[in-house]
């Protein structure tokens, strides 16, 4: 049965967002943690093309609460106007059919689309997510590392909970509850990683920066929301 945008990918969201409380909005107790939303589920402020200092005038779209991207759109990438260093981040995705996409941060140059990648794809629909071996799959740091053999990702057309962490030179990738990928920053098993990937001649690539937080127009269907952070005083 072929999955259509209108069946699958903008189903009614029928499951909770990994806090409590409504899709884009916060509880009390987030907002004392120092939670702060990265987007309103209304407007697309506080976001911008990479490179640029617009939002993109198509392509994009705010519908039904969440960032929307339309398939083949050629709209390019969107980032965040802020830059972030050390984060805990979160967000519900869900992907189009064959569809491809990722969440890039610790981006070397923020003007450029190569950063590390939490990946965001159809694992058994596109040929990347079988090809590519399972450091393309979702919840994997693309190219790199691959997620837990035991990670749970949702059907296509429903919302996935991911949650990223970057304090000092320690990185975590969550999927729906579970740790997928844990690594440090300057480790040997990470240089090694680099080394055989098609980052190792990126400059400054898997070094520890500042940048905007990244979302991918990999040219699919692909919807984001309840995008939350919450910003570490220091690496500790």
């Amino acid at each position: 049965m072929i999955r259509t945008l209108a069946s699958a990918f903008l189903l009614a969201c029928t499951t909770l967002s990994a806090f409590a409380g409504e899709p884009n909005t916060l509880t009390e107790s987030e907002r004392n943690a120092g939670w702060k939303l990265l987007f309103d589920g209304k407007t697309t402020a506080g976001w911008v093309g990479i490179g640029k200092t617009a939002f993109p005038e198509k392509g994009w779209t705010v519908a039904d609460g969440a960032l929307v991207l339309a398939k083949a759109a050629k709209a390019g990438d969107i980032v965040t106007t802020a830059n972030y260093e050390n984060f805990e981040l979160a967000w519900d995705w869900k992907i189009g059919p064959v569809g491809n996409s990722g969440l890039k941060y610790n981006l070397p140059d923020p003007t450029k689309n190569v950063g590390f990648e939490y990946q965001m794809l159809d694992d058994e629909g596109h040929p990347d997510g079988q090809k590519g071996g399972r450091s393309h799959q979702t919840a994997g740091l693309y190219d790199l590392l691959e997620p837990a053999a035991d990670k749970k990702v949702k059907p296509i057309g429903e919302w996935n909970e991911s949650r990223l962490i970057v304090r000092g030179n320690h990185i975590e990738h969550w999927l729906n509850g579970a740790k997928t990928v844990e690594f440090e920053i300057g480790s040997a098993a990470l240089k090694e990683a680099i080394a055989k990937s098609k980052y190792k001649k990126t400059a400054k690539f898997g070094e520890k920066t500042a940048s905007p937080i990244l979302l991918q127009d990999h040219g699919d269907e692909v919807a984001v929301r309840s995008i939350k952070i919450r910003v570490f005083d220091a690496a500790k």
